[in-house]
This record gives structure tokens, C-alpha cells and sequence, in this order.
């Protein structure tokens, strides 16, 4: 490919008129040398001792309009930073909770996918077994889901069952305080 970019190039630039001008040995030794870097006067030591040059200009309309929409969005971009800041950690979380979800999906225990289609057929069967009411459409499926995951994970389902059976019996014991501060008539002090 690169040979027929070549010979291209070579071919586009045949059509280019150009005209090379040479120059003879005599020529040669009439001109200057080349200056060097430092003989030119912006590169020169005297250059950099005096004071910078200070160009004011004006500022045009484009410029004055950007400055002043900068000044109306500063406190979005500010509130959206702020925001930012406060919802990346629980987005990397459920990032995290979604990759490691996958990751068990496709490392699946065996009879992972049975069990889930079961348990998923009995909350089905439990939305068809509660016509009627909204509250039994409400506990029919969870109560059989409940039930048919149980079977299946016994160890989980009693880990469950006490750690919610412990907050269910704290949430009891301070309704049932909150409730006697109400009951309970005050006594002034005199």
C-alpha cells in the first residue's frame, strides 16, 4: 500500500508547476552566512531585559456574552458538581451489585435456573389464586414465592426469618414505648 501511495504522490506532484531555481558557487559566496538563533532579535539577551509588551484590548461581543453566560450557569454547573459527587458512589455500588450479578448468572450453581423458574411459577399461580382484593394480590404471591424459595434455601430462608424477626420485635418495642409516652398522662412539676 504504501508503494501505491508513493508512486500517488510522486504521480500528483509531476502535475504541480514548480520551478527550482539553483544557485552557483559564485552566488554562494556573495550572500551572508545564516544567522544564528541567538542573533536574531527576538531570541537576544537584550530582548528578554525589557518589559513585556502590555496589549489591552477590548473584549468583543462573543467574549462578553460567553463571560456572561458563564456567570448565569455557575451555580447549576456548582449544583451539578454537588450532585455528582453525591450519587457516584451509590451508581459505582449498583454498578458493582449489576457485575457481580452477571458474574453469577454465568457461573451459575447447578440447578440454579430450574429452582428460579419454580419459584417464579408459584408467584404466577399466586396472582391467579388472588382475584378479588388488592391486599391478597399483594400476599398471595409473596407468601407462595416465600414459600417455594424456603424449600429450595433453607439456610437463607432461617437467616432471613431471624434477622427480620429481630427488626419486626425492635420495631414492636419502640411503637409500644412511643405509645405509652402518649397514653401515659404528665405529670407537672410544681
Amino acid at each position: 500500500m504504501l508503494k501505491v501511495t508513493g508512486s500517488i504522490m510522486t504521480g500528483s506532484l509531476a502535475l504541480l508547476p514548480l520551478t527550482v531555481y539553483a544557485m552557483s558557487e559564485e552566488g554562494k559566496k556573495d550572500m551572508p552566512p545564516p544567522l544564528a538563533l541567538e542573533e536574531l532579535s527576538l531570541y537576544t539577551a537584550s530582548r528578554r531585559h525589557e518589559p513585556p509588551l502590555q496589549l489591552e484590548r477590548e473584549a468583543g461581543q462573543l467574549e462578553e456574552s460567553v463571560a456572561s453566560l458563564r456567570k448565569l450557569a455557575a451555580p447549576y454547573t456548582g449544583w451539578c458538581r454537588d450532585t455528582y459527587g453525591l450519587i457516584k458512589p451509590k451508581v459505582q455500588r449498583v454498578v458493582q451489585v449489576g457485575d457481580s450479578t452477571v458474574e453469577y448468572l454465568n457461573n451459575a450453581p447447578k440447578d440454579f435456573y430450574p429452582r428460579a423458574a419454580i419459584i417464579g411459577f408459584t408467584g404466577v399461580i399466586g396472582l391467579f389464586l388472588a382475584r378479588g382484593s388488592r391486599v391478597k394480590k399483594l400476599l398471595y404471591p409473596a407468601a407462595l414465592v416465600t414459600l417455594s424459595a424456603s424449600l429450595y434455601y433453607p439456610e437463607q430462608a432461617a437467616a432471613i426469618a431471624k434477622s427480620t424477626g429481630e427488626s419486626v420485635y425492635d420495631g414492636a418495642v419502640q411503637s409500644y414505648a412511643a405509645a405509652e409516652k402518649l397514653w401515659k398522662p404528665v405529670s407537672k412539676p410544681k
